[in-house]
């Protein structure tokens, strides 16, 4: 389908948007009236912009706070439309957004608002424009969509249809099966955004907190099923107000709304092909920048180096299932630190999770590679880690393992593998995370949690599937704390390990308060030893959570973990003690 986006929803100048909108490759846009009124170029200009660069002006929006109103206030309306009907032609847009009136002067009569409507259109179509009327949430006598329809229904102009926004719908909870009422040619336009689920004003909502589809706790993709039934053939068209994208690079927003559009319409599809979802962890990739301390803790833990890379300086650890690379190449500037740089992640089919990476937009990796280096293919996560898809051990597959000819056996001791790995986000890249991981891996996102940190909140969100369990975090604060990130490796028996680290490894470990214990045997009778080892512990319905944390070295900490039954969280309830323990490290 016809893929568009109305310029509020990215960043820059009314130009830059366009030529950002046209490089994620959109068929059209919606022009939104502020950006045109604050552009100096006339919109002849704008038109010869917008035709170069490949788009289509699919709609003028909005005329606002038009209908049901006395005579004195519609004839300066019909002023108002004129000069927008000659505006549009100008333009180049033959269909013109109406929302339903917010404006104290608005009557609750649906047969003015009607009639009104119909001489609007009437007047618009002597301009070969249409007309659609949308429902606004917080409209003062029309907020519902069906609402709207009924009295474009009975005003019965050819140029007057409906525009379908999936927010002012989803928002107020409106059932949309009603949708499958309206005949599609009445459908004249589908406004699409996703939206968290807040507790809050609607138009504060609206306004604010906006998002593409995918990224939120709308069921965007069921409202377009609904749409389709009707026949409705017009453009799939992003309009999403988000404080966040307004001050993001307007080029990658475009690109991560294009990413949502594709992603929803492949759901649209029946045959559509499915993710190829990650089966676990092959690696952790980590830069030590030349510090021993990376090494230090690995080898406190339990690992192993088993090989070393044959033409790079790069270091395999191994212990049980858990791999951790080392890399000690240099720097790209001085001022780098330890820090996670690269993760391997296990798929079924390499190639297939490459391919499907790309129809989502995701930006693939150059490699330098000697001729005898396993085939490996990256593309970047949205806050610039590499990801890379394996097939360790299988015959069908080049094994990247082999690239470390072996020195040392692999030790079976406390840790079997990774369990899950936190990366930290841009704070401007936490919704374009979401729906990466989503749409490029199929990991299953989890409600999005805002931990307290002593000089800000973190906010945090899960995604896991296939035994991939990934946390993406941004952190509301100036501090350092906030570009940590850390790999938490599963144990069998967490408290023999931490028994043995805080016996041979004084100081490995990250200090908990004693206020903690008090409020946690409080809380849950739990046994002193936990207190005694320094554990953190966690449970729910399904199981409990032991855990503890090391030092951290640069950006860099670990996390030890133990699931016991089925506990399927990350110990949410503890990250805020750990954070002010972090930060107390730091001091």
């Amino acid at each position: 389908m016809r893929k568009s986006i109305a310029t509020v929803s990215v960043s820059g100048t009314l130009t830059e948007k366009l030529e950002a909108i046209a490089a994620a490759g959109f068929d059209g846009v919606e022009v939104f009236e502020n950006d045109l009124v604050a552009c100096p170029l006339p919109p002849e200009e704008i038109r010869l912009r917008a035709d170069d660069l490949g788009l289509g002006i699919d709609m003028y929006q909005p005329l606002r706070d038009f209908e049901a109103v006395p005579d004195d206030v519609l004839k300066g309306n019909l002023r108002r439309a004129e000069y927008t009907f000659e505006l549009m032609n100008r333009l180049g847009a033959d269909t013109l957004l109406v929302c339903s009136n917010v404006s104290p002067d608005a009557l609750p009569d649906d047969e003015l608002a009607a009639a009104q409507l119909r001489l609007l259109a009437e007047r618009a179509a002597g301009h070969g424009i249409r007309v659609a009327y949308e429902a606004l949430a917080w409209g003062r006598h029309v907020s519902e969509y069906l609402h709207a329809w009924r009295i474009v229904r009975t005003a019965d102009h050819p140029a007057l249809g409906v525009c379908l926004d999936s927010f002012h719908i989803l928002s107020r909870g409106s059932d949309p099966i009603g949708i499958e009422a309206i005949p599609g040619e009445k459908v004249f336009f589908l406004q699409l955004a996703d939206a968290p689920r807040l507790a809050m004003d609607v138009l504060q909502w609206s306004r604010h907190y906006r998002c593409f589809p995918g990224q939120g706790g709308f069921d965007v993709t069921g409202l377009v099923r609904h749409v389709l039934a009707t026949g409705y053939a017009g453009p799939l068209s992003l309009e999403v107000f988000n404080d966040v994208f307004r001050q993001s690079d307007a080029r990658r927003t475009a690109l991560d709304a294009m990413r949502s559009l594709i992603a929803l319409e492949e759901a649209l599809t029946p045959d559509g092909v499915p993710p190829v979802v990650p089966s676990g962890f092959a690696f952790a990739e980590l830069a030590t920048e030349g510090s021993a301390e990376l090494p230090g803790i690995l080898s406190a833990l339990g690992f192993a180096r088993t090989g070393t890379h044959r033409t790079k300086p790069v270091e395999l650890w191994e212990q049980g299932g858990a791999r951790v690379l080392l890399n000690a190449a240099p720097a790209e500037s001085a001022d780098e630190e330890p820090a996670l740089v690269a993760i391997g992640l296990e798929t079924p089919d390499p190639a297939a999770s490459v391919k499907r990476a790309g129809k989502l937009l995701a930006p693939v990796l150059p490699r330098e590679r000697a001729p005898r280096d396993a085939p490996l293919d990256a593309i970047a996560a949205p806050d610039g880690t590499a990801l890379f898809f394996c097939r360790t051990g299988h015959a069908d597959h080049p094994d990247w393992t082999a690239d470390f000819p072996r020195t040392e056996p692999v030790p079976e001791g406390d840790v079997t593998g990774i369990d899950h790995v936190a990366l930290t986000q841009p704070w401007q890249h936490f919704d374009e995370a979401s729906l990466f991981y989503r749409g490029v891996l199929g990991l299953r996102p989890q409600e999005s949690l805002e931990v307290a940190d002593p000089y800000g909140l973190l906010r945090s969100r899960a995604m896991a599937g296939g035994g991939t369990r990934l946390v993406v975090n941004i952190a509301r604060t100036v501090a350092r704390q906030a570009s940590r990130q850390h790999v938490a490796f599963a144990v069998r028996d967490l408290r023999a390990l931490a028994r043995r680290l805080r016996a041979d490894h004084p100081g490995l470990l990250l200090p908990i308060p004693a206020n903690y214990y008090d409020n946690l045997e409080a809380r849950y009778g739990t046994d002193p030893e936990i207190r005694e080892l320094g554990l953190l512990y966690d449970r729910d319905e399904e199981g409990e959570f032991l855990h503890l944390y090391t030092v951290t070295a640069g950006r860099v900490f670990f996390e030890l973990v133990q699931r016991i039954g089925g506990y399927d969280g990350y110990g949410a309830a503890n990250a805020a003690v750990r954070l002010a323990v972090q930060h107390a490290e730091r001091s």
